[in-house]
């Protein structure tokens, strides 16, 4: 199944997704920024399911484990033939979502789109996961989204989306707005994003502070580098420490 905003998309970046749950596709993707990109033809998906590389009546993809144990395993012969269908001959590289990958970060997401700028394959998983062997015969790079477990690699799929869509050119209207946030780049870099404040000034007794509305944007930038480096400190030590190393650098 083909998702894209305009019939011709070789020029943009693209995600090929092989999934037992193609109906969940674009989902929250089409929505918001994200979705406004995607309508526009600033990047596109290509979803196919699993299941249609069965080939028993029942469209079974999965079979108990070898040594026993709990869960099932996709069949290497299965996802093998869907790899080979659907991602060889794109010259993408292949990713799969697993806890056993590399914690997947903003650096990370900057990586895949400077290095795969015309898209990426992505392989989302299910039950205990997929045979080990498709590992050895592909050459798959391993991702994790974070220390936790969820029911499939399409839930944790679409962050990782998200975060790569944002950095496209044309995605966002103001790219010094990738510079300022969370873990952006510049002095930002490593640091998490500055307290923000808006209208009214006074709101319950709480004032905005004082710098924010004296004009001086020199003295701006002092105050949010400064309670970026203080929220970061207290409540992202591992940040903290990267963000110390890059600047005795």
């Amino acid at each position: 199944m083909q998702l894209q905003s305009r019939e011709n998309l070789s020029a943009v970046w693209k995600v090929s997704i092989l999934t037992l749950f193609p109906e969940i596709y674009p989902g929250a993707l089409n929505s918001s920024i994200i979705g406004n990109a995607f309508k526009a033809g600033l990047w596109g998906l290509d979803v196919y399911n699993i299941r249609d590389f069965a080939y028993d009546k029942h469209k079974t993809v999965d079979d108990t484990t070898y040594g026993g144990g709990a869960g099932l395993v996709i069949k290497p012969d299965i996802m093998g033939a869907a790899i080979d269908s659907c991602f060889i001959n794109n010259s993408k590289p292949i990713y799969y979502l697993t806890p056993r990958g590399k914690v997947f970060n903003q650096k990370i997401a900057k990586e895949i789109i400077s290095e795969h700028p015309s898209g990426i394959n992505i392989i989302c998983g299910r039950y205990e996961g997929i045979d080990e062997r498709i590992f050895t015969e592909y050459n798959i790079a391993e991702i994790s989204m974070g220390d936790y477990v969820v029911s499939s690699g399409d839930i944790a799929l679409f962050p990782l989306i998200d975060c790569c869509v944002r950095l496209l050119p044309g995605v966002l209207e103001k790219s010094e707005a990738l510079d300022n946030e969370s873990f952006g780049a510049g002095k930002f870099e490593n640091l998490l994003e500055y307290p923000h404040f808006t209208k009214p000034s006074n709101w319950r007794g709480h004032e905005v502070p004082d710098v924010l509305l004296s004009g001086n944007h020199q003295e701006i930038e002092k105050w949010r580098l400064k309670q970026a480096e203080m929220k970061t400190k207290n409540a992202r030590s591992d940040l903290w420490n990267q963000y110390i190393k890059g600047e005795k650098k």
